[in-house]
């Protein structure tokens, strides 16, 4: 079942009863960046806080992990599924290993997700913890930055224990869930998701 396909099978929620949503804290405001910041502002995090028929459940598994500030860890050598695998590690700027800790930190975010019965998880893109299409390949401050596409390793987590993600910058997907929350929402169609973008699909070669 694609990540639409299950969007759409979703139920109905109400404000008794609403659809249960884990978040990366950063996008709900929080200020757990590596700088100590919330990473900036997203219309689609802003328009998902909006809603009485979604319950958010804020995590941040790197602060969970290192506390804040922090160095910014990042996936190396695979995605977040090769990391849990021990087929690739995570690595900060200063080639720092936290691959451990950051396997704690998504069996933390996994118990979180699982605590509070989640129906979906709205993540971070990008992030070697929360990325759920592309991710850095190696620490993102090196003079040869790259991109890989693939999950984060606790986007990772969450995907092999059944739980759905798309990031903020999955906006075709995100409108299918606004209209779940609002029977009223009309879907923009023109909406795509993060790897139907012109960038995505030049930098790829799809």
């Amino acid at each position: 079942m694609t990540d639409k396909d299950y969007l759409n099978s979703l139920r109905i929620p109400t404000k008794e009863d609403p659809i249960r949503v884990l978040s990366s804290a950063c996008l709900l405001g929080e200020l757990c960046g590596v700088d100590g910041t919330s990473n900036g502002v997203y219309q689609s995090a802003l328009q998902l806080m909006k809603h009485d028929t979604v319950k958010l459940v804020p995590f941040c598994p790197e602060d969970f992990a290192m506390g804040t500030p922090r160095e910014t860890p990042d996936c190396e050598g695979g995605d977040g599924h090769d990391v849990l695998d021990g087929k690739a590690r995570v690595v900060t700027q200063s080639g720092k290993d936290l691959t451990q800790e950051m396997i704690a930190a998504s069996l933390k975010m996994l118990q979180v997700a699982k605590e509070n019965d989640v129906e979906l998880a709205f993540l971070m893109d990008a992030s070697g913890a929360c990325g759920s299409q592309v991710i850095y390949n190696g620490s993102r401050f090196s003079d040869t930055k790259e991109y890989q596409i693939g999950m984060g390793i606790c986007a990772a987590q969450l995907d092999r224990n059944g739980i759905k993600t798309v990031s903020q910058r999955d906006f075709a997907a995100v409108e299918i869930l606004f209209a779940k929350l609002n029977p009223n929402h009309q879907i923009n169609q023109e909406a795509i998701d993060y790897d139907q973008t012109e960038w995505y699909r030049e930098y790829f070669g799809k």
